[in-house]
């Protein structure tokens, strides 16, 4: 019974509030109206402002992926660049050993001037390469490395200890200490061992 008296004390006081309502909405007519529009515009407000905070990010977001993306580029062309450069300097040093070997070509001489032309020149790019920093791998009387040499034959011999390099076949070479070619090489094998 309880619960019925409440049900009907709520709908009582719910029509009430109705019928005064109405009253209210006479006597003050821009109080009331000027509440609800005032929490409206609070929520819209708030709305556009947060849409204009976004659309700022979006377009600071996309200048930044554009600025990236053209670093990216500029980064590439310039290591494309550098690379064209750095070529064209290695050419540039081998180029007086072209020139002294088409002197030699042309010199109508005897073997020994011959000889010694091409011992000339032969020193010449030894030393444009030493100055590109690159270097013959020693081979002839060291130990067998598989890091440096490529066993081509081994070689029975009591002159040389086992896993020696007894000959050079072909001269291997270095960029700094990255290996550009092995040296092809004979191996001893001292049966003795």
């Amino acid at each position: 019974m309880g619960k019925a008296n409440g049900r009907s004390e709520a709908k009582k006081s719910a029509l009430d509030l109705e019928h005064e309502l109405p009253a209210a909405a006479g006597d003050g007519d821009e109080s009331v109206a000027a509440a609800p529009s005032g929490e409206a515009s609070g929520p819209e407000s708030e709305l556009q402002k947060l849409k204009a905070e976004r659309d700022s990010l979006l377009d600071r977001l996309s200048r930044a992926q554009a600025e990236f993306e053209n670093a990216r580029r500029r980064a590439s062309k310039e290591q494309h660049e550098f690379r064209d450069y750095a070529t064209a300097d290695a050419i540039k040093s081998l180029l007086p050993v072209v020139d002294s070997l088409e002197r030699a070509l042309q010199a109508k001489s005897d073997a020994i001037e011959f000889h010694s032309g091409v011992e000339l020149i032969y020193k010449q790019l030894q030393a444009a390469l030493s100055k590109l920093s690159v270097n013959p791998i020693v081979s002839e009387g060291v130990p067998f490395d598989p890091r440096y040499h490529e066993a081509i034959e081994m070689v029975d011999t009591t002159k040389a200890p086992d896993h020696q390099v007894v000959e050079e076949l072909q001269r291997g070479y270095k960029f700094k200490d990255r290996l550009l070619r092995p040296a092809m090489v004979k191996v001893a094998r001292n049966p003795g061992k």
